[in-house]
Order: structure tokens, then C-alpha cells, then sequence
């Protein structure tokens, strides 16, 4: 069943198309690091969120995961545990992913949650991340292969069927609109506040002969408009194909901070922990927690977030690898969150085999790969009033080397002026990615 959805679009909900949300982005440039939660009934199939298309699979046919699914381990509250013991500091949950079925009681159809198993998903997970104190988003697709109005493009399930270049006769995106904008409407009014919402995703071009879907598609202005008239503080990602606070370059690490006509922008790393977003049993592609640790560090260097994926299995559960994950950059974000909160971009050098972030007159000096003995930082002699070692708080000795001594015998040498060297110990620490933390003689 499918109903169709009056969406206001005058009035006070609708009454401009502005695209800015100052408001809500100050926690999210604190916070830094967040959860993704991919689940629906593609984590059944455990072979990519993707599954229904990729494999062509029709309505008839998916539907099937509907009548078995049953999510007993999933456990909202045990997910908010897992994400704030990581150091993250808000979470994203896939209301409605591509394939159309629904996490929570939605009263527009009758492919949820609520109706195959009498579970609102999306309610347990907005309360349990709040007695958290995790900040709430929700992942919202503007596709939907199941909706027997959506029309049929190239990313379509049913694009090669022998009739495909006729079931759009008989489909409608008018009236798709309006249940979009209906069950929008539905998430934003009933589950208190929402933080974030992560919109996915537009894609304008032609290909292989079908059009894409644009900004038109979804009335992307109004859609935009009423999401903040009803959360006037959420922050909105740029996936309507219309600026909104934030862009989110997806699996891969940008190599500067993002800008937009020459000025800087929001952004967020969107990541996941083997390729896939939704389980997929036979993946291996996993990713190590250092090197994780290390992209996180490398985008708040460059004034970016990480959102990271984790894909519970068909009943719901957190995989054991991926626990083991979390609790592993937990462990070194107890240690050195004040290296990502609040933390940026700065101004001074990086040495090599190092990222730099800076929080007020606090520099700190990631260490990607431990040298022997000394480290050489140009640009700031005279500026550390004193340097130490994050994770135990040991002070590191600093040394400004005469840029006229030679380094031919037991002297370092051989320095540019302006140079300060950390004298580092021989063992390198045992945490993922050490970090010496600077502290500035005036605010940086």
C-alpha cells in the first residue's frame, strides 16, 4: 500500500529556499567523528546494500526478505555504547535506503519495520543515541526502486526488462514527490529533534540512454525549505543536488580542505570499513584501526569530519571485527581526542610522515611514521612553550639547532632557520598513531 502525501508548499513551511543552517553547524565542526548504520533488508542478502540492482532483482522477488526479516539483535542502545566508547559523537541510521523498505511506522506504506515485525527502528535508535548524548541523524534516500511511481532510469532494478522503455508510461514522479515529501515530513515530526539529515543522492546525467534524477525530481528547493522549517537547527548535507551546509566526498580522503568558488566548505569523509556499506558476509577488504585512526586525523587536519560505516548483520547484530574496531580507535581516542575536537587545520608546516591539527594555542603532531631520535619541525622556534607525549603526558625535550652547525659527527645539524627539533624516544609508543601535543607561547 502506498498513500499519497499533501505537501504544503506555501505558507510558513515553504516560504523561501534558504540553504543555510549556521545554527547547526557549530557542534558538527566540534564533534568531528560520527557513525553510519547501514541496515534494511539488503543486510539479509549480505552481498552489498546495492543487491537489488546490481543483480536486477524484481519487487517480487525482494520482497521476499520483508516476509523473513527479523532484526532480534538489533540492539539500539548496544549501538550508542559502541559509538560513544569510539569517541564519536553522533550517529547516522538509514531510515529508507534505495531498495525502499522502511525503518520506521510509516503511515505512507505498509514496507516497514513496524508492519513485518512491529519494530520502529528508527525510534529506538533516536532514543537510544539521546541517552547517550550522541547527536541524531538519519540517512533519507530520494530513490526508491520499490515505489511503483519511481520512474525507471539507469540505476533502476528493472532497466534492461524487455518493456523498459514503456513502464514509465504507466509511472509517475509527481505522485512519487509527494511520498517523499510525506515521509520526510513524517521523520522530522516524530521523533523529536534530528540533527543531521544525510539526503542520497542526485544524479542529473544521461547514461545509456535513460535521464538521471536532478534537483526537479525531487523538488529539491521545497524539499529543502520544509526540512527546516520543521528542524530549524538540522544540518543538511548537499545531496539534494542544491547547496546546503555541507559536502561529503564518499570513500575517498581529500587531499586539502574542500573549498567551493575559492571558499572553504563543510565537509564531512563518509567511510566505510571494507568498501561496503551494507553487510556483505564475504567481504575481507577490511580496513586496520590505525589506518583509520590515521584518515580520521588526516581530515580534521584538512577542517573535515569522518562519518564511519558499520553494517550489522541480517538479524541486526554488530559483527565481532567490527566491535573489535571500534573499541580499537576507542582506545586511542580516550588517549587523544583533544587532537580531533574541536581541532583544524593550521597554518604551520607538517614534517614528513606527519598530519598537523591545531585547537586554539594547542598544536599537535601526529606521527605517522616513528623516526630515530629527533624531529624536525620548521617554523616554530620560539613558539612551543613546552611539547608532550599525548597518551601518558611525558614530557618531550625541544632543541632549536644553530642552522650554522654542520651535521657531520654527533651533533645534529644542517637545519633551516627558524627549525625546532623534538628529541623523540628509541621505542616507539605502543598506541595506534602517537601524537606529540605543542603547547603554543601565545594563541595560534
Amino acid at each position: 500500500m502506498y498513500s499519497s502525501y499533501p505537501v504544503d508548499r506555501g505558507g510558513e513551511h515553504v516560504q523561501h529556499a534558504d540553504t543555510s543552517s549556521t545554527a547547526g553547524n557549530l557542534w558538527f565542526t566540534e564533534d568531528r567523528f560520527g557513525l553510519f548504520i547501514h541496515f534494511g533488508l539488503y543486510s539479509l542478502a549480505a552481498r552489498h546494500e546495492w543487491v537489488m540492482t546490481r543483480e536486477k532483482i524484481s519487487v517480487e522477488e525482494y520482497e521476499r526478505y520483508a516476509t523473513v526479516f527479523d532484526p532480534d539483535l538489533f540492539d539500539a542502545a548496544a549501538i550508542a555504547r559502541h559509538a560513544k566508547e569510539a569517541g564519536m559523537r553522533y550517529a547516522v541510521l538509514t531510515s529508507k535506503h534505495h531498495d525502499g523498505f522502511c525503518l520506521w511506522d510509516s503511515q505512507l506504506t505498509d514496507y516497514t519495520s513496524a508492519q513485518h515485525r512491529g519494530r520502529d527502528l528508527v525510534r529506538e535508535f533516536t532514543e537510544a543515541m539521546r541517552a547517550e548524548g550522541l547527536k541524531v541523524g538519519l540517512y533519507h534516500s530520494l530513490i526508491d526502486w520499490h515505489h511503483p511511481d519511481f520512474t525507471v532510469d539507469y540505476h533502476h532494478p528493472r532497466r534492461d526488462d524487455a518493456d523498459a522503455a514503456t513502464l514509465n508510461d504507466r509511472r509517475d514522479m509527481a505522485r512519487y514527490r509527494e511520498y517523499l515529501h510525506g515521509q520526510v515530513r513524517e521523520l522530522l515530526t516524530g521523533y523529536g529533534r534530528i540533527d543531521y539529515l544525510f539526503y542520497d543522492f542526485t544524479y542529473a546525467e544521461p547514461r545509456d540512454g535513460w535521464d538521471g534524477k536532478g534537483p526537479a525530481d525531487w523538488d529539491a528547493e521545497t524539499l529543502l525549505a520544509m526540512t527546516r522549517s520543521l528542524q530549524p537547527a538540522i544540518i543538511v548535507n548537499d545531496r539534494l543536488g542544491i547547496p546546503a551546509d555541507l559536502v561529503t566526498p564518499e570513500q575517498y580522503q581529500p587531499d586539502a580542505p574542500l573549498t567551493r568558488d575559492g571558499e572553504e566548505v563543510i565537509w564531512e569523509a563518509c567511510q566505510t570499513l571494507n568498501g561496503s556499506w551494507g553487510y556483505d558476509r564475504d567481504n575481507f577488504d577490511f580496513k586496520s584501526p590505525d589506518l583509520l585512526i590515521r584518515m580520521l586525523v588526516d581530515s580534521v587536519s584538512k577542517n573535515g569530519n569522518v562519518l564511519l560505516n558499520i553494517g550489522p548483520d541480517g538479524r541486526g547484530a554488530v559483527t565481532p571485527r567490527d566491535r573489535a574496531t571500534l573499541a580499537a580507535i576507542g582506545d586511542w581516542m580516550r588517549l587523544h581526542s583533544r587532537s580531533v575536537y574541536g581541532a583544524g587545520a593550521s597554518s604551520y608546516q607538517a614534517a614528513p610522515n606527519t598530519v598537523l591539527t591545531q585547537r586554539g594555542d594547542r598544536l599537535y603532531v601526529h606521527i605517522l611514521a616513528w623516526p630515530f631520535g629527533h624531529l624536525h619541525l620548521r617554523g616554530l622556534a620560539g613558539k612551543v612553550r613546552y611539547a608532550q607525549l599525548l597518551h601518558d603526558g611525558s614530557q618531550v625535550r625541544l632543541e632549536e639547532i644553530d642552522p650554522r652547525q654542520e651535521a657531520l659527527t654527533t651533533t645534529p645539524g644542517g637545519q633551516p632557520p627558524g627549525t625546532l627539533t623534538l628529541s623523540l624516544p628509541t621505542v616507539r609508543p605502543d598506541v595506534a598513531v602517537p601524537v606529540v601535543e605543542l603547547f603554543l607561547a601565545t594563541d595560534e
